[in-house]
Order: structure tokens, then C-alpha cells, then sequence
């Protein structure tokens, strides 16, 4: 099972905040004169090789100045401390310019990813949401955040993404679990919708969709979703933030996951009887 994506950060964090521990040590520095030489007070050394503070360039710089440490030395660190920054982003920070911008934010990374793998537990992948879905679920999402409006305009740029479904430039291998199938999101004619336009999608060429049936032995047990972006990234997203997986250990690890989850998974007319029986239920 992979470790929870938040957990290597942290580790990277630890591993970055160590590097400059050593350079305080190696410049015969204690936490006080350094913090002295800094200008800053001796609990924010501490909290910076405890790696509880979050560091701005100008930190590492001041940091590195005082330890007498090398333009190049300088460079690295800015430049692993900024992809830390990246990997992990809180949706606070992404919400602020609302709903419609964050769906419009990753459609450049969309178009110049070629396959998707994509593994969702609990809802419909966005790229298969009709649009009655997506406006129930972004409502939401808006509610819950307390982010002002955009719910309409988000919907309406969540299916612009869907183009790409059509394209053919684009493959997609999506795997959800059969709870999504029973998890009502909009009522009772919404999820009709969308299951009807489900069975539309997986007919597409460029879409392979399996369904993990509940009475299935699992070789596999339920993780978090997780989108495996040309076999360069994984994206997770959590309650409270969007995290990127670049590690080629961890992206080994998400490529067994999803592999395992699909040979427990249905294809083909069995995943249409799933559907129907959804269907069925409501």
C-alpha cells in the first residue's frame, strides 16, 4: 500500500531542514549565533531545523549567508525548497481566485498529458461528470469552503475539459470503485443522468472503464484517489489539499496500486450490468 503522499513530503521537508542543520554545523555556528547573525529570534532556527516552519527564499539565502555557504549551495536549496511548495498545496491557497480559475488551472497539464490512469473510490472522475453531477458536487464544494459564487462557471469548465475525451490524442484507464456507482450526488435524477452517461463514455476509444465489484475477493484494498499523469506525476487530493507525487519509488508504487485494483476490476458488458443494476436502484 502507498504511504500516505503527505508523509514523503514531510520526509523531504526533514531532509531539507537536516541539509541546513549541517551547514550551522559545519560553519562551527550555534542556533543562537546563527539566528543573531540572521536577525532573526533563536526559536526560529529551532522551528527551521525542526522543519516547522515553512521557509521563504530570503530565509535559505540569510541561512546560507551566515554559514558562509556557496552560490550554487544557495541555488539547490532555493530550488528544493520551492518544489516542496509545489507538491503540496493547501486548497485555501487555490480556492482564492475561485472555483472557475481552479478548474481552468490544470487544463494546460490535461492537454499535454497523453494517458490518464485514474482511480476514484468515492465519486465520478470529473472527465466522465455530466453536468447536472459536476454543478451538485462544485455547489458543493463552494458551500462547504465558503467560496463566493463561480459554482455555474466551474461546471462549465469542468466539461470543457471532456474534449479531450474525443480528441484522440489521449488515452484514459479509469478504475472506480462500485460504491461510486450507489453514492447519490445530486438526487435521485442527477445520478440517473450520469450513470446513463457513463455507459455512453466507456464506449469511447480512447476510454477503458472498470468497475471493483463489491463482491469481489480484494487482493486490494480501497486507497485514496489518485490520477497517474503519464507515468511523471500522481495527483492526490485530500480534504485539505492537493498534493504532487514526482518520486520515482512512489510512482512505482501507485503503478502496482492501480494495476492491482484493475485486475479486480470489471470490464465490458459485466461493468454495464453494474451500472444497469445502479440504475435500477434508484
Amino acid at each position: 500500500m502507498p504511504t500516505h503522499p503527505s508523509s514523503s513530503i514531510q520526509q523531504a521537508r526533514e531532509a531539507l531542514a537536516a541539509r541546513l542543520r549541517e551547514l550551522r554545523l559545519d560553519a562551527g555556528l550555534s542556533a543562537r549565533e546563527l539566528a543573531a547573525a540572521c536577525g532573526w529570534h533563536e526559536s526560529k532556527c529551532s522551528r527551521i531545523q525542526s522543519a516547522r516552519q515553512a521557509l521563504a527564499d530570503a530565509d535559505i539565502r540569510a541561512w546560507c549567508g551566515a554559514c558562509g555557504a556557496g552560490e550554487r549551495t544557495v541555488s539547490e536549496l532555493i530550488a528544493a525548497n520551492r518544489q516542496l511548495d509545489s507538491a503540496y498545496v493547501e486548497w485555501h491557497r487555490m480556492q482564492r481566485g475561485g472555483l472557475k480559475r481552479l478548474q481552468e488551472a490544470v487544463l494546460p497539464l490535461w492537454e499535454n498529458t497523453r494517458t490518464f490512469r485514474i482511480y476514484e473510490p468515492g465519486v465520478v472522475p470529473g472527465f466522465f461528470q455530466t453536468s447536472g453531477y459536476a454543478g451538485a458536487l462544485l455547489d458543493r464544494i463552494a458551500e462547504f469552503f465558503s467560496i463566493p459564487g463561480g459554482a455555474d462557471e466551474a461546471t462549465t469548465a469542468r466539461l470543457e475539459r471532456q474534449r479531450l475525451l474525443y480528441s484522440g490524442a489521449h488515452r484514459f484507464a479509469v478504475v472506480i470503485e462500485e460504491s461510486v456507482l450507489r453514492t447519490r450526488i445530486g438526487g435521485a435524477d442527477v445520478m440517473a443522468g450520469q450513470l446513463g452517461h457513463l455507459l455512453d463514455v466507456m464506449a469511447l476509444p480512447s476510454v477503458s472503464l472498470g468497475i471493483v465489484p463489491f463482491s469481489v475477493d480484494r487482493s486490494m484494498w480501497p486507497t485514496e484517489g489518485f490520477w497517474i499523469l503519464d507515468d511523471e506525476q500522481v495527483v492526490i487530493e485530500t480534504v485539505s489539499a492537493k498534493i504532487t507525487v514526482e518520486q520515482a519509488g512512489e510512482l512505482d508504487l501507485y503503478g502496482r496500486t492501480f494495476a492491482e485494483l484493475s485486475a479486480m476490476a470489471v470490464t465490458g458488458a459485466p461493468a454495464r450490468q453494474l451500472i444497469t443494476a445502479a440504475i435500477s436502484m434508484l
